[in-house]
């Protein structure tokens, strides 16, 4: 007897038919209602933001106060936020206390131990890459080798530890984060499948890191905030690669402190891709992946994933207008990469195709690693095996990405990313548009 109708690659694809007029089962329609009831006491008013952050930790020190201005304006663009519900409000009020939070306990840890400015930083591996390029299967599978240090996705939230907290186990750090995802799987349970956090321990980005200094494009994934974007996309990031790289030095010190090691970091995130100046001034000698996939079929499963997660914030959801945004978010982002592609001067770096990436992984990873400097051991091989045989495309299940359910003509998409696909996928890789989804 066959058992391959118990399995998720074998399961028809999710069809998202409530992007506009989204439902929640009664189980979520419950969560939702107990957050909606907090929303009198979460205003999105930046003292009482700051107030709160202080009086969980009883600690008044943000650091420096640049971030003031472009923390003003989020509030601002979030409390203007067309169909905003009451829970994505208290929704949007803990994130930016939480984040608040982040910078209190660091600046503490700095005042503390400030050596954590002096502690080395090895040159990061670092993956630029578009999300569904083939982004978050590389990154596992070279964390796999055991060669570098990553950032679980408890952490990437809560990435210093609260002082009365410290040696406690099980970590409440961990405990807070499954807290959290219990909510969030409840709420928009298809959201795994298109970006794939099952567990408090699932290799994270560090855009959450660049987060605390309220400068990344994040933002712009929890809303529609055009008044954000331009601010944002208007200033030198470098700064804010450089409040990263202090986060990452300070998690160094912290680990060691409490059973971690300096490993060097590998890190990965679409923001990198129109940052790639900054990573270079910031992180020299380090090594840039650069992943390539089909533009087309990327903008359409980010506009559904947006469209779909839009439902913790607002209500009604407008799926062709996200999908308009990211299309043109997607095209800002690889002319920014086709200007500075070929500027990288302090750093090694590799283009990676989506095609190639998949007919070779164990052969990716090894060119990768050798351009990093790192040695493809026997237990590094074993490693990322044992992943691959354990992680089989799409094992948690597949959605069908539906070009016009986010107002989307592939053709006239395609003809906007000529460009890119001529100087990056010129040999094809091109969707074949029955919305499959992969890495």
């Amino acid at each position: 007897m066959s058992s391959t109708s118990s399995s998720p690659l074998a399961a028809d694809p999710v069809e998202l038919h409530d992007l506009a007029e989204p439902t929640f089962s009664a189980a979520a329609q419950e969560i939702l209602g107990m957050i909606a009831s907090a929303v009198e006491l979460c205003p999105l008013d930046s003292d009482a933001i700051h107030r709160q952050a202080s009086a969980d930790l009883g600690l008044d020190d943000f650091g420096p106060r640049d971030y003031v201005e472009r923390f003003d304006l989020l509030l601002e663009c979030y409390r203007d936020l067309p169909g905003l519900t009451p829970a994505g409000q208290v929704n949007y009020f803990f994130q930016m206390v939480q984040l608040l939070k982040n910078r209190l306990l660091l600046t503490d840890l700095l005042k503390r131990h400030p050596e954590i400015r002096d502690v080395e930083l090895i040159p990061p591996v670092v993956i630029a890459g578009l999300p569904r390029s083939g982004t978050t299967h590389l990154q596992h599978l070279l964390a796999a080798t055991g060669r570098f240090r990553v950032l679980p996705y408890w952490e990437s939230l809560e990435p210093f530890v609260v002082p009365a907290e410290r040696g406690t186990e099980p970590d409440p750090r961990w405990l807070r984060c499954e807290q959290g995802m219990t909510v969030m799987h409840a709420a928009v349970p298809h959201l795994v499948l298109m970006h794939e956090i099952d567990t408090p321990d699932h290799i994270h980005e560090e855009i959450a890191l660049l987060a605390n200094d309220f400068s990344t494009m994040y933002f712009e994934t929890l809303g529609d905030i055009p008044a954000w974007r331009e601010y944002y996309r208007s200033h030198d990031q470098e700064p804010h690669y450089g409040y990263l790289r202090l986060q990452l030095q300070a998690l160094q010190h912290q680990s060691g402190q409490y059973g971690g090691d300096g490993r060097r970091w590998l890190l990965k995130s679409p923001q990198h891709l129109e940052q790639l100046a900054a990573l270079d001034r910031v992180f020299p000698g380090a090594t840039i992946v650069v992943t390539h996939r089909d533009p087309v079929h990327i903008a359409t499963s980010m506009a559904t994933m947006i469209a779909y997660a839009d439902r913790m914030f607002r209500h009604p959801v407008d799926p062709h207008r996200v999908g308009a945004v990211w299309a043109d978010r997607l095209e800002a982002m690889l002319n920014d990469l086709l200007r500075d592609r070929d500027k990288l001067t302090r750093t090694a770096s590799i283009d990676v195709r989506f095609e190639d990436f998949l007919a070779d992984q164990v052969g990716t990873v090894e060119e990768i690693l050798a351009l990093a400097g790192e040695e493809f051991t026997d237990d590094a091989r074993s490693g990322v095996d044992g992943y691959l045989a354990s992680h089989e495309r799409g094992h948690l299940g597949r959605v069908a990405y539906r070009p016009e359910q986010v107002g989307h003509d592939p053709e006239e998409l395609r003809r906007r990313f000529a460009r890119y696909t001529d100087r990056f996928l010129a040999h094809g890789d091109h969707n074949d548009g029955n919305g499959k989804e992969n890495p």
